[in-house]
């Protein structure tokens, strides 16, 4: 049986991520939960014994390349802060942007 979400779930989630929602909003994605809930309990039912677990399907490999620094593409720390508004101690100086609403 699947979950079912509710407006007030809905809700409470929306203010623990600071995401404003209109109550139209909360209804809608209550029932979208819901049903992405109910596909997850679907697919719990499916027997995967014997499956072995895919993890890459398109074949591809990753391209990895040495990390090294390149000294001649490097800026000193007089270059990187040649053009901040502020600096103080070698570091860029900018405001706080954090916001507690």
């Amino acid at each position: 049986m699947a979950t079912s979400m509710n407006s007030s779930i809905v809700h409470y989630v929306a203010k623990l991520a600071t995401i404003p929602v209109t109550a139209e909003e909360e209804k809608k994605l209550a029932d979208g939960f819901t049903k992405t809930l109910t596909v997850v309990d679907e697919l719990k039912k499916v027997n995967t014994t014997n499956v072995e677990p895919t993890h890459q399907v398109s074949g591809l490999i990753n391209v990895f390349r040495k990390d090294v620094v390149d000294m001649d593409r490097m800026f000193t720390q007089e270059q990187a802060l040649a053009n901040a508004s502020q600096s103080h101690n070698g570091f860029f100086v900018v405001e706080q942007i954090l916001d507690q609403d």
